[in-house]
C-alpha cells in the first residue's frame, strides 16, 4: 500500500477564539484556575483571534473553521453567539458555529430557536456531566443525557435543524447511544474522540468497546481531536493507534480531524498535531484523507466549499481586533 501524505485543503472542525480581557469567560479570569485535564492552562489565558490562529496553522492549508462554544458566562449564551458573528464578519472565519445552550433550562425552546436564527449556528453543546470514572458509570451514576427535563430540551434540536456536539468520556457513551436511538433525526457529533485519557491496556480496551458500540447508531460521528496527554508533549507514537482505531470504528465518512486550538497548544504545536494526523492516515486512499480533513466537516457543519485556498477574510486575517 502506497503512502501519500495529505496536502489538500483543511476544514478545522473544532477550535475557539476569545478575548478574556473583554469577554465573560469565568474560567479564563486571571484569578481562576479550574481543574483541567491538561493541568495548568495559564498560558492560554490570552487573546486568541484569527490572526493568532492562522499564525499557528500557517504550515497547513486551513480554508474554513468551526468555532465551538468556549464556556462563556452561562447566564448569557446569546452573547457569545453575537460576539463570534462579529469576529466572522471581520475576519471571514469561523465559517460555522457550535453555540452554547442549556437544554434543561426553562427557556430552552426559545433559546434554541434564537440560536438557530443566527446564520452560522449549526449545532449546540451542553456538556452533560455525570460519572467521572468508569467505575462510577458502572455503579449507575448517570449524566444529563438520562434526565427527562434535559431530554425535553434535546427534543427541540430537530425542530430547529440543529446538531448536538457531545463532550463526554467514553464510559458514558451507552447513554449517548440510547439518546441517538431515541432521537434518530438529530446528529450527535462526539467531541475529542471520546476522551481516551487512560492509556492503560484496560483503559484502551474500554474506550474501544464503548466507541464501537456507540458507532452502531447511524446518526453519530466523531471528531478526532483533544487526544493530548497531561504533562506529555503530543507525539504520533502515543496517538497513532487512537487515531487509526477511531477512523476504523466510524469509517472515513463519519470522522473528521480538528485542532482544539488554542487549548491543545498546551500539548503540542498545530504543526505537530496536524502533521501527526496526516502521518497516521497516510496509507489510506487519498480521497478518504480528504474526507477526514475537509469534506466531512464541510458536510456536517455546512461551512462552504473545500477549495484549494481560503478565499474569505484573506486580508482581514492579518488585522488585530
Amino acid at each position: 500500500m502506497s503512502t501519500e501524505y495529505y496536502n489538500g485543503p483543511i476544514v478545522d472542525a473544532h477550535h475557539h477564539f476569545w478575548q478574556p480581557a473583554i469577554n465573560p469567560h469565568p474560567w479564563l479570569a486571571d484569578d481562576v484556575m479550574i481543574p483541567f485535564r491538561y493541568g495548568d492552562y495559564a498560558s492560554i489565558k490570552r487573546e486568541y483571534l484569527p490572526p493568532d490562529y492562522f499564525k499557528d496553522a500557517e504550515k497547513h492549508n486551513v480554508v474554513e473553521t468551526v468555532y465551538i462554544d468556549a464556556e462563556w458566562d452561562p447566564k448569557d449564551p446569546m452573547g457569545e453567539t453575537a460576539y463570534i458573528h462579529t469576529v466572522a464578519e471581520r475576519f471571514g472565519v469561523p465559517n460555522a458555529v457550535v453555540a452554547q445552550a442549556w437544554l434543561d433550562a426553562d427557556d430552552a425552546p426559545a433559546l434554541l430557536k434564537a440560536q438557530a436564527g443566527y446564520r452560522l449556528v449549526r449545532s449546540v453543546r451542553h456538556k452533560p456531566g455525570g460519572a467521572a470514572t468508569p467505575e462510577e458509570a458502572a455503579a449507575g451514576q448517570r449524566t444529563l443525557m438520562s434526565d427527562e427535563r434535559w431530554r425535553r430540551g434535546y427534543a427541540e434540536l430537530e425542530k430547529n435543524g440543529l446538531h448536538f456536539d457531545l463532550q463526554t468520556p467514553w464510559w458514558n457513551l451507552h447513554e449517548a447511544k440510547r439518546l441517538a436511538r431515541d432521537f434518530p433525526n438529530t446528529l450527535i457529533i462526539l467531541n475529542h474522540t471520546g476522551l481516551p485519557s487512560d492509556r492503560s491496556p484496560e483503559g484502551l480496551a474500554g474506550w474501544h468497546k464503548a466507541m464501537a458500540d456507540f458507532a452502531e447508531v447511524p446518526n453519530a460521528v466523531v471528531k478526532i481531536s483533544g487526544i493530548g496527554l497531561k504533562g506529555i508533549p503530543w507525539n504520533i507514537e502515543d496517538n497513532r493507534w487512537i487515531i487509526n482505531e477511531a477512523v476504523a470504528i466510524f469509517g472515513a465518512d463519519r470522522a473528521m480531524f480538528a485542532s482544539n486550538f488554542p487549548v491543545d497548544s498546551l500539548c503540542g504545536s498545530f504543526d505537530t498535531i496536524f502533521s501527526g494526523f496526516k502521518e497516521a492516515v497516510a496509507k489510506r486512499p487519498y480521497d478518504e484523507q480528504q474526507k477526514l480533513f475537509c469534506d466531512n466537516a464541510r458536510r456536517y457543519y455546512r461551512t462552504g466549499s473545500c477549495s484549494g485556498s481560503r478565499t474569505n477574510g484573506e486580508t482581514n486575517s492579518k488585522e488585530s481586533l
